[in-house]
């Protein structure tokens, strides 16, 4: 018996945006590993790719996620 049933079919209102067709879809017609969402307008869907770039784009430059200047400048200092 498997653990979780397949969707077939996604929820009316569950929009998701399918990176490998490059398309919003109404509920999940794709496997979740090619998908962004569920979002809750199609509109959001559609800029699914945008909102990663600045998603992406804030945890690269954000000082909480990495060492500061002058943090492990020695390697041998490390624990």
């Amino acid at each position: 018996m498997a653990l979780f049933k397949k969707r077939t079919a996604g929820k009316p209102g569950e929009w998701y945006y399918c990176l490998e067709h490059k398309k919003v879809e109404e509920g999940p017609e794709c496997p979740a590993k090619n998908r962004f969402g569920p979002y809750a307008s199609r509109e959001e869907a559609a800029h699914a790719m945008e909102s990663a770039r600045e998603r992406n784009l804030e945890w690269e430059t954000d000082p909480r996620w990495h060492d500061g200047p002058g943090r492990n400048e020695n390697p041998e200092d490390t624990p």
